[in-house]
């Protein structure tokens, strides 16, 4: 009996040196696993804040448009050269100084992107091998420079923003155009791009007379109109336009006209790889809403500024 005490007492006396070591250690093992995690947690947070700022900073859309050499949106189009920029595409006519057609894609998600400041310079573009028209060809000229791919479409980043302003994206066009109806066409075919999600653009000058004035040393063409031609791919849906280069009090809806008119007058394939000859000429303004507010308000207001 008194060797069972003995054994259970010396067993406590052993268990409790035994458990307080078992317990030691225990606690040191869980208050280094403990800081761990908490360092691990604290770099996790670091990680995350820092990579919120970065991303807050960038904001600007990067990607997904589609790359230049799988635009399958590109007209057709002989005797002129191509210029690929990041952004959009361009067939540059040396004889007049800018481009026949600029095309480009405009989605939902790089209308969402916060905008970045609008460049301040025109610049010669330097893909263009012949050389572009130069800023200077414009000033004191009566003509604004014109965007063909407008600076609102391309101020998602700072390099698309930066290239929509080379001279080869320019076309000369009266105040009353590029502030009016130009601006309202604009700003209508942004509203579409945001509603169906993605759309094709090309747009370009028309000339009608062969006595076609020019401004400046690089005898800039003065177009008579432009045209601007808007597909949805997953439907293959389109509406087209040819806008005078003048004051308009009209409704977009009267300068409507179809691909195949706009292919006649111009010699060039559009969507050659997208459109069959039928879909080519459907008239579909009522696929594509125009705001009698937006024109309205071009009526009363853009038009009448000076």
């Amino acid at each position: 009996m008194t060797k069972l005490r003995r054994s259970h007492h010396g067993g406590d006396k052993g268990d409790s040196w035994f458990g307080k070591v078992v317990k030691l250690t225990i606690l040191l093992f869980a208050l280094i696993i403990g800081g761990f995690v908490t360092l691990l947690d604290m770099d996790k947070k670091a990680e995350g804040s820092s990579s919120g700022q970065s991303h807050q900073q960038n904001s600007s859309f990067e990607g997904n448009l589609t790359p230049a050499y799988d635009r399958e949106y590109l007209p057709v189009s002989s005797n002129k050269e191509i210029v690929h920029h990041d952004y959009y595409s361009l067939a540059y006519n040396e004889k007049y100084e800018q481009a026949d057609w600029v095309a480009y894609e405009l989605t939902k998600e790089s209308l969402q992107a916060k905008n970045v400041p609008r460049a301040k310079r025109f610049n010669v573009d330097p893909k263009v091998r012949t050389k572009s028209a130069k800023h200077s060809d414009y000033t004191h000229s009566g003509y604004t420079r014109g965007h063909m791919a407008p600076a609102g479409d391309m101020a998602f980043n700072s390099d698309a923003m930066k290239q929509c302003f080379y001279m080869s994206n320019m076309s000369p066009q009266l105040r009353e155009c590029n502030n009016g109806i130009w601006k309202e066409l604009e700003e209508t075919v942004r509203d579409w791009a945001y509603d169906k999600g993605s759309v094709y653009i090309t747009t370009g000058p028309l000339f009608y007379d062969n006595g076609t004035p020019t401004i400046g040393d690089n005898d800039v063409a003065i177009p008579d109109a432009f045209y601007k031609i808007i597909l949805q791919k997953n439907t293959v849906k389109s509406v087209s336009f040819i806008i005078p280069n003048a004051l308009s009090n009209k409704h977009l809806k009267e300068y409507e006209v179809s691909i195949n008119e706009l292919e006649k007058q111009t010699g060039i394939d559009f969507f050659p790889n997208l459109l069959d000859e039928l879909a080519e000429d459907k008239m579909e303004i009522k696929y594509w809403p125009i705001s009698d507010k937006k024109y309205n308000q071009r009526v009363n207001n853009w038009n009448k500024q000076k």
